[in-house]
């Protein structure tokens, strides 16, 4: 795999059009969490989702991770599929965190991945990755978006 400015914009246009795929799934993980949590969660928009990838891919540290993480996940198959799954959980586990930005929404983002993924399932033919790759999506950019009651207030641990 070759990565140049090309392909992290051609990754880019990718991630960015999957929004009719993710923004479903990231509103159905909210939703189960906030069940589970007993917390009122807020949906995500496709607007919402489109402008975390705009941000993310607009860092161009984090663009190039990012793209080479898409790429992977979505060529990655391993026949019988099993074998391969420690590989695209940990490809998952990096794209949500990478996407999610810096602790602690980095760690949230890993452990949102692993829930996504469990609720989600590629199509019979799709590579191994495929799902995971949707299931990073929807958990590094749900830890961006506003809408957990506990990250939109200050934290009571900050020193003054």
């Amino acid at each position: 795999m070759q990565v140049t400015k090309a392909v992290v914009e051609r990754e880019y246009e990718w991630v960015r059009d999957r929004a009719d795929e993710v923004v479903p799934l990231t509103n159905r993980v909210r939703g189960d969490l906030g069940e589970t949590f007993d917390i009122d969660v807020d949906p995500v928009t496709e607007q919402q989702y489109v402008a975390v990838v705009d941000e993310t891919f607009a860092d161009g540290d984090r663009a190039v991770n990012v793209a080479a993480l898409v790429g992977l996940l979505r060529d990655l198959d391993v026949e019988g599929d099993y074998p391969g799954f420690v590989v695209d959980e940990l490809l998952g586990r990096e794209l949500a965190a990478t996407i999610a930005g810096s602790q602690p929404l980095r760690m949230l983002g890993e452990a949102t991945f692993h829930y996504a993924d469990i609720v989600t399932h590629g199509d019979a033919g799709e590579a191994a990755g495929a799902d995971d790759l949707d299931a990073a999506l929807a958990a590094g950019t749900q830890e961006r978006i506003p809408g957990w009651g506990w990250n939109e207030r200050e934290s009571p641990f900050a020193v003054d």
